[in-house]
């Protein structure tokens, strides 16, 4: 009885993952854009990435979108067709690519529990390489301005501000609830601006802030955190989700507001 309670739990929670996300799903299935998957070559690595395109007139800038510990899930994906309705030419790296018994990735990783390991597990060098890897090609698509930034959410956050000091080529990074690099030399690398978006109920990650400013000031650089009171870690997602409490909501609302005005000027 134990056993089979065993089983069903595990069912259970692996349904509980599946289904956490159906409404993301539902909407991405409904976009009109141009939605596709391509393999970047990096090495002797390929990343999956899943690129969703504007309808647009004029070449579009670029948006590499890095997931979250979660891996690169539906949410993700409609984050990026999201941005591309709003202009942009988006690209969401699976930086789990071969990490699954079989050479997949997030998806082929199954649980929750596992994907947030091998998330753990994953070199920073092999990430930045990814990333430029995956940079140089959307920067090179015909339909692209040549501007490209970042944004990340959670361990995303984290990364993109990460990656903007290994890449000059990022006009900007937009962290969403992750914290930076705590060397002086790493910030002095940065190109652009940073902005940043953090939660009121997030103290993890928020008492990180005040070194990163210190930091982003003796390195001369901009940086912009904004925290969304009310709103918890993960807010941008919980805050589209249906069952979204009021302070995530409207600090995904926010958030989203002030990332496309700040786009729109880049």
């Amino acid at each position: 009885m134990k056993q089979l309670l065993a089983v069903g739990m595990v069912v259970w929670g692996l349904m509980g993952t599946a289904l956490a996300q159906e409404w993301a799903k539902a909407r991405l299935e409904k976009s009109p854009r141009h939605l596709e998957w391509v393999k970047v070559k990096q090495g002797q690595r390929e990343v999956n990435c899943f690129v969703a395109y504007p309808e647009v007139k004029e070449k579009a800038t670029v948006v590499v979108v890095i997931h979250e510990i979660f891996g690169l899930t539906d949410w993700v994906r409609g984050v990026a067709d999201q941005l591309a309705a709003a202009g942009y030419i988006a690209i969401a790296p699976d930086l789990l690519s071969g990490a699954a018994p079989g050479g997949g990735g997030t998806a082929e990783l199954g649980s929750g529990d596992a994907v947030r390991k091998a998330v753990s597990m994953l070199a920073p060098d092999q990430v930045t390489a990814d990333l430029k890897a995956v940079t140089d090609y959307v920067v090179g698509l015909p339909a692209a301005n040549g501007k490209v930034v970042v944004g990340g959410f959670c361990w995303g956050g984290g990364q993109s501000f990460r990656f903007a000091t290994n890449d000059k080529k990022i006009s900007a990074a937009f962290p969403f609830y992750g914290s930076g690099p705590e060397e002086e030399s790493a910030m002095a690398r940065i190109g652009g601006p940073v902005y940043g978006f953090y939660a009121g109920n997030d103290e993890r990650v928020n008492a990180t802030l005040p070194k990163s400013t210190e930091l982003m000031k003796k390195a001369g650089k901009v940086y912009e955190p904004v925290t969304y009171e009310g709103a918890g870690h993960g807010f941008m997602r919980a805050g589209e989700a249906p069952d979204a409490s009021a302070g995530n909501k409207k600090a995904r609302e926010d958030a989203w507001k002030r990332w496309l005005e700040i786009l729109k000027k880049i």
